[in-house]
C-alpha cells in the first residue's frame, strides 16, 4: 500500500526480455534504499513492483505480461524517468490517499496550459473508469496522488503546483502522453457494496444506470 506522495524520480537503467516478460532495472536516485530488502514493494509510476535484486544503485524487478498489457509501462525504455515511492510503514504519514499500486487503466494527456505558476492538465480516462472520477475526489496519475478539479465525461482536469512539477515526472507531460491511472479505492468498494447479492453472480459487470434506477438510486422521471 502507498500514499501517492512521490519520494524520488528514478530512471530506467535497463529492460531485459526474460522468458516472455521483462526484467527491469530501476535506478532510484535519491530514494533511500537502506530499509529495503528483497521482496519489498516499490511503486514505479504507480505500478507496484517487487524488488528481486538490490545492486546498490537501485533494484531489479520482474514486469509480467499482465502489467505490460494493462499499464503504460510498455512505453518505457532505457533512460525514461519514473516516479518512485516505497511502500507504507506503520509510522508513515498518509499525506495523499490510500493507493494500492494496481493500475486500473491507461489515460492520455489531452492538454497542458499554464495557470499562473501552476500548470493545468486535462486527462482522458478510459470510458469504463469515468464513473469512479469525482469532482474534488482523489485519483492517482503515474503514482502521484492528485485532486480532481473538474470532470467532463471521461475527461478530468488537474491543477499542478510548482512543487509537484519539480518533484515528479509531470513536468515532462505533453499532450498525447500515456499515463497510469488508479481510481480511489473507496469508489471501487462502494460499487461492490451497492451491488449487494448481485456481486456474487458470475460476470457481474458493476453498476449501470438501469441497476441504479431499479434500486431507487436514480429518479426514472428525470
Amino acid at each position: 500500500m502507498f500514499t501517492g506522495i512521490i519520494e524520488s524520480i528514478g530512471t530506467i537503467g535497463a529492460m531485459t526480455p526474460k522468458g516472455g516478460d521483462v526484467r527491469v532495472l530501476v535506478e532510484t536516485g535519491k530514494l533511500d534504499l537502506a530499509d529495503v530488502k528483497l521482496g519489498d514493494s516499490i511503486a514505479v509510476n504507480g505500478v507496484c513492483l517487487t524488488a528481486v535484486d538490490l545492486p546498490g544503485n537501485g533494484f531489479w524487478a520482474d514486469v509480467s505480461r499482465e502489467t505490460l498489457a494493462r499499464t503504460a509501462f510498455v512505453d518505457l525504455k532505457t533512460g525514461s524517468r519514473v516516479n518512485l515511492e516505497k511502500a507504507l510503514t506503520p509510522t508513515s504519514r498518509l499525506g495523499g490517499h490510500l493507493v494500492s499500486g494496481h493500475v486500473d487503466g491507461v489515460g492520455e494527456v489531452v492538454s497542458r496550459e499554464e495557470n499562473a505558476r501552476a500548470v493545468q492538465f486535462r486527462i482522458r480516462a478510459p470510458r469504463e473508469l469515468a464513473k469512479y472520477i469525482a469532482l474534488k475526489g482523489s485519483i492517482t496519475v503515474d503514482g502521484t496522488s492528485l485532486t480532481v478539479n473538474s470532470v467532463n465525461g471521461a475527461e478530468f482536469e488537474l491543477t499542478i503546483v510548482p512543487h509537484t512539477l519539480a518533484e515528479t515526472i509531470m513536468v515532462d507531460y505533453r499532450p498525447g502522453r500515456q499515463v497510469n491511472l488508479e481510481v480511489d479505492l473507496l469508489a471501487r468498494y462502494l460499487e461492490r457494496l451497492l451491488m449487494g447479492d448481485k456481486a456474487a453472480e458470475p460476470n457481474a459487470s458493476g453498476l449501470t444506470e438501469s441497476f441504479l434506477a431499479e434500486h431507487g438510486y436514480l429518479n426514472p422521471a428525470r
